[in-house]
This record gives C-alpha cells, structure tokens and sequence, in this order.
C-alpha cells in the first residue's frame, strides 16, 4: 500500500550539515529534472525584484527574504516527514513513534512538494524553503513540469499497489491516478469537515502505521479513535470512505 499525501506550507528550521545529491531522492534517474526546478527557483529569487519573490514566497514580511534567498543547494537538510510542520504532522506526532511505525511511514507515504515534486517521507532530505503552492516561477509552472517528467515513473512504482490518495485536489496537477484509489472525507453533523479534516488526516496517518495496514480490508476494518466509517461512495476509479467524527 503506498500513500500519497500533500506538503505543508509551514516548515521546521535546521537540519543536517549534508549536501543533496542523486541519492537523496526516489526516483535518482530523474534527479537532474528536480535540480533543473531548483535551478529555475534560484535564478528567480536571486534577480527578481523583492515584491516579487515575497509573492513566490507567500509572504508579506521582507525580514524572511535574506534567509529564504540563500542558495538553497548549500542549507541544512532534513528527512522529508520530519521537515513539514503543518496541522497534519501535528497529528501524525511522527518523532514519537516507535521505529517500525516510523518505517512504515519512510516507505509508504509518497508527499508531493511544491519545490521537489514527489518524495518518499523517509527520502533525506530537503532543506527549508518557500514557494507558495500554485505560484509560477515567472513563466515556469512547476506541477506541470513534474507531472510531464515523472508521471511514467510515478505509474511503475505504483503498479502493483493499493492506494490511498488523502492529498489536496491541487496536488492531481502534480500527478493523476490512472488505476483504482481510495480516499477519505470527514463529516460532523451531516457537515463535511475542512480545516479539521487534516488532523485526522494525520492522525488516520498515525494508526495506520502503529497497526502495519497493507490492504485497503484492512484499513476498513480499523478501529480509530472518534470515527466510524458512516458510508463509502464509488466513482469510476475512486471509493471514498466517509467518516463520521464522534463526539469525544
């Protein structure tokens, strides 16, 4: 079973003394392609004017640019799971699971960068950057540049795989499925759940790998704390599991 998972926007700072190289990433044939991005978001952020890389950024505050415009082949990396800071890493709490829960996630979960494209969790690394999801670098549309060049590969490796798709629908721009997925939605109250519905994402995340689930029957038939599974509704390639969150 692989997952495929979306980024945050927020980050953790730091990281290791250690240089990205071809090994650093899934997929090391298409490396050049991934430093061909990067090369194209250094150009940028280093000619460009600061209203304009503060817009790449996302952000409003000029004290970030001189720690974000470094040259980012030089800065500190982290492993990818460990790196992301947003609501669904919170709840995912990966620094404390145990080894195997934490190697289930390593190799299981495939995020989907805004900078990098699609990485394994457990891939290491990547440093701390900023590009806001969606935002072109000049003329340059990032997701349709991964999704031309790493597609083929993408498809081989999740051949034989069942799959759970919990990533935003931008991330589809990055790389469509083709074959049978299952995904999830949250209601409270007959009311579909949105800001919240990362937390369970992450935590749905989190017992997924404390109990070791490799079949889509097995995720069926698991017990998570506040939810039950109220439905499931077939379209085409896609079944989505609709839970319902209960009151704790």
């Amino acid at each position: 079973m692989k997952i495929l998972f979306s980024p945050s926007e927020t980050k953790y700072k730091d990281g290791l003394n250690k240089k990205i190289d071809k090994s650093s990433f899934i997929f090391p044939e298409l490396y050049e392609y991934r430093i061909e991005v990067i090369e194209k978001y250094q150009e940028y952020i280093n000619s460009e004017s600061d209203e304009n890389v503060l817009k790449l950024f996302g952000v409003k505050k000029s004290d970030l640019l001189e720690y974000y415009k470094g040259n980012l082949l030089d800065k500190k990396i982290m492993k990818v799971i460990e790196r992301y800071d947003g609501v669904a890493f919170d709840y995912l709490k990966y620094s404390s699971l145990d080894n195997s829960s934490q190697k289930y996630i390593d190799e299981n979960i495939i995020i989907f960068s805004n900078l990098f494209g699609p990485l394994k969790a457990g891939d290491i690394g990547i440093p701390d950057y900023k590009l806001k999801q969606g935002q072109k670098i000049g003329d340059f549309t990032v997701e349709k540049f991964y999704n031309k060049f790493f597609t083929k590969a993408l498809d081989e490796y999740l051949a034989e795989e069942e799959i759970i798709d919990l990533r935003a629908g931008f991330y589809e721009k990055f790389y469509k499925l083709k074959k049978p997925y299952w995904t999830m939605k949250f209601m409270k109250n007959n009311k579909v759940v949105s800001h919240w519905s990362k937390a369970y994402r992450g935590m749905l995340l989190r017992t997924m790998a404390e109990h070791d689930i490799q079949t889509a029957d097995q995720l069926l038939n698991l017990k998570i704390e506040n939810l039950s599974i109220e439905k499931i509704n077939k379209s085409k390639l896609k079944s989505e599991i609709v839970y319902n969150i209960e009151e704790s």
